[in-house]
């Protein structure tokens, strides 16, 4: 369920219309959301055996100290509070203000009704952890029901789209279309993202070697079958010109399947969606600013916990405070293209630990999870990773690169820190 939650937002409810955008044509338009999803599952696979090797608490954080340099994992955690999983969560949202306006007819700008639900979210993982994980739990369940909803409603109750609008020919071939690929891939990969956050509470499962391998596989899959459905039945009932130029997607199946009621009820579960990937965020990404602290390289008040709540407190106000501040930038497409292609260049480089980590180790432990088809899988990964990162460079370079600039911003910030930290302990 924790893998899952980081995975479902509003990714699934909004990006097959911006996908489309790029790929009207129905069969790509499928073809790249299974593409995401191989990827996603390539990439399950391989931390499933970094978080076999190394169960500590801090997931991603950890593999890439402990495999490269504590620098390198300043950077991830530095971005991953500046960039990468703030800004998510501001897309998601933007997401939740858009169906959640629209449902209970208020008139707000999305930006303000966004704020205010990661206002709140923030105080209540600050009331503790497990106030926090009742909530995000019970968001889970909704969701999923939301999404299995969905997917029967449009299957059964849908007529599928006949004609020209069932499908559209990719404007442009060769190279052109090649581009158009990589740029859908984009929203898709978004969708697909989060799996890896349920690393960062690896060091107190019961048993991290045997259980987070395996909810890593069952939860991606899952979500893989459940994002396949949803694409399926909305290029079936709308085609992929008609997906293209719906911004509201699900309403608009739901809508045709049962009505005003159902795209009220679509409407609903898409903001209870969006509110469980919140909650999840808040429950997971602070423990990596945590470990930061910890290591002596952030805000030492972010490493502390609450003495009554036992919250991280700093560290989840610091990142809801951020997100906020995304929020109020109000572009969801800029905000996913800005922090994806930093994501995706900590994807393949944490992906390269496992290279590292076979080198050290000589081979796997006997109670530990292998990859399977190692080296060759994880190349693939890694070079998938990284030859999306140079499409959306030379797709989008000024969004792209602002998020490198942020990157960037970090090595003198862990120059201070650590200069700070050498002076404590000398």
């Amino acid at each position: 369920m924790i893998v899952m939650g980081g995975i479902v937002g509003s990714g699934i409810f909004a990006n097959p219309r911006e996908v489309a955008v790029e790929l009207p044509s129905a069969p790509l338009l499928l073809a790249a959301w299974g593409a995401g999803g191989v990827m996603a599952l390539l990439g399950a696979l391989i931390y499933a055996e970094l978080a076999a090797r190394r169960p500590g608490v801090g997931g991603q954080y950890a593999y890439l100290r402990d495999a490269y340099h504590p620098l390198a994992a300043f950077l991830y955690g530095w971005v991953l509070l500046l960039v990468v999983q703030t800004g998510g969560m501001a897309a998601v949202a933007l997401i939740f203000a858009r169906y959640s306006g629209r449902l209970l007819g208020v008139a707000l700008p999305e930006p303000v009704l966004g704020m205010a639900a990661l206002l709140a979210l923030t105080v209540v993982n600050c009331l503790g952890v497990a106030m926090g994980a009742r909530v995000q739990s019970a968001l889970m369940v909704l969701k999923i029901a939301a999404i299995a909803t969905l997917i029967v409603c449009g299957w059964l109750l849908v007529p599928p789209v006949t004609g020209t609008a069932a499908a559209a020919p990719l404007a442009g071939q060769g190279v052109r279309a090649l581009f158009a690929f990589g740029a859908a891939m984009a929203p898709v990969l978004f969708a697909y993202g989060g799996w890896q956050t349920a690393s960062f509470v690896s060091g107190e499962l019961r048993d991290p070697r045997r259980d987070l391998p395996r909810g890593l596989l069952l939860g991606v899959s899952g979500v893989i079958v459940l994002y396949l459905g949803v694409n399926w039945v909305c290029v079936r009932a709308l085609g992929g010109p008609g997906l293209a130029q719906t911004l509201a997607p699900a309403s608009a199946v739901m809508e045709r399947a049962l009505g005003p009621p159902g795209a009220r009820l679509i409407a609903a579960g898409i903001a209870i969606s969006t509110l469980g990937f919140l909650s999840q965020s808040m429950l997971t990404a602070p423990r990596v600013y945590y470990a930061m602290a910890n290591d002596g390289v952030f805000f030492e008040r972010v490493g502390r916990i609450h003495p009554r709540t036992r919250a991280p407190v700093y560290a989840i106000a610091l990142q809801g405070a951020f997100a906020m501040l995304l929020t109020a930038w109000g572009q969801y497409r800029q905000i996913l293209d800005y922090m994806i292609a930093v994501d995706f260049i900590f994807f393949g480089l944490t992906a390269s630990c496992l290279f590292v980590f076979r080198r050290r180790d000589g081979g796997a432990t006997s109670e530990g999870f292998r990859t399977p088809g190692h080296p060759w899988t994880t190349a693939v990964f890694v070079a998938g990773c990284w030859l999306f990162v140079a499409n959306l460079v030379a797709q989008k370079p000024r969004d792209t690169l602002l998020g490198m600039a942020i990157l960037l911003t970090g090595v003198p910030a862990y120059a201070l820190w650590s200069a700070r930290r050498s002076r404590r302990s000398g």
